[in-house]
C-alpha cells in the first residue's frame, strides 16, 4: 500500500488493485459495496468474549449522500477505490445544472443539483470540494465546507433584547433559502448556516 498526499486530497493507492481486508479500514477510505462508492466515516473494530471478530461501519454513499450501517466479518475482502478531492470555486447555475471553475487549473465543469450536499446555500465565488473517482475521472459528489456565512435577505424585526436561541423566526438568506433564525437576528445581519444540516449556527460579528 502507497499513501500519497496532497494539498486538498489524500489519495490511497493500491497496486494492481488489490483486494484488501477489514484491517485496513479507516475513516475517509472509500470502497465499493452494494453497487455503489462508499466511504467510511466511523468505524470501530468488536472483538467478543465469544464468536468471531468484525468491524462495525457507518458508511456514506458518494453517490446520493445517504448513510447506512454494515457490519463486516473480520477479514472480510473490500475492494478499494481510488478517489480525489479536488478545489473548486462555485460560478453559476442553469436550470438544476451547477457550473464551477478549478481554483488552481481554472478548468470549468457543470454538475446536476443532485450531486451537491447543500445547494442551496451556495452563492458565487463559494469554494468547495468536488469528489472524483480517480479511474474514471468521473464527478461522485461536490462538498460545500461545514458552514457558510450569509446575510440575511429578508425577516421579521427583531425583538430588541431578546437574545434566546431556542425561539426561532422564519428567514431568507442572500442565495434565496429559507432558514430559521433566533428572533434578535435581522435583515442585514450575516449568519454562520451549517451546511449539513441546514440550520442556523451562530450570527457572525464584523
Amino acid at each position: 500500500m502507497v499513501f500519497v498526499e496532497c494539498t486538498k486530497c489524500v489519495i490511497l493507492q493500491l497496486k494492481n488493485h488489490q483486494m484488501a481486508t477489514t484491517a485496513d479500514i479507516k475513516n475517509g477510505l472509500c470502497i465499493s459495496f452494494n453497487n455503489d462508492l462508499f466511504v467510511v466515516v466511523e468505524f470501530q473494530h468488536v472483538k467478543p468474549g465469544k464468536g468471531a471478530a468484525f468491524v462495525r461501519t457507518r458508511l456514506k454513499s458518494l453517490t446520493t449522500g445517504r448513510v447506512i450501517q454494515n457490519t463486516f466479518p473480520s477479514g472480510f475482502k473490500i475492494d478499494i477505490q481510488r478517489v480525489e478531492r479536488r478545489p473548486y470555486q462555485y460560478l453559476y447555475k442553469e436550470d438544476k445544472t451547477y457550473f464551477f471553475m478549478h481554483q488552481e487549473t481554472y478548468e470549468q465543469i457543470s454538475l446536476e443539483e443532485e450531486l451537491i450536499n447543500a445547494p442551496q446555500f451556495l452563492k458565487e465565488g463559494q469554494g468547495v470540494e468536488v469528489v472524483f473517482h480517480a479511474d474514471t475521472e468521473s464527478p461522485l459528489s461536490c462538498e460545500l465546507p461545514p458552514f457558510v456565512t450569509l446575510e440575511v435577505t429578508y425577516s421579521e424585526p427583531g425583538v430588541k433584547g431578546d437574545t434566546a436561541t431556542n425561539t426561532l423566526k422564519p428567514a431568507t438568506v442572500e442565495t434565496g433559502a429559507s432558514i430559521g433564525i433566533p428572533l434578535f437576528v435581522n435583515t442585514g445581519d450575516k449568519i454562520k448556516v451549517d451546511t449539513r444540516t441546514g440550520e442556523y449556527s451562530e450570527r457572525v460579528k464584523e
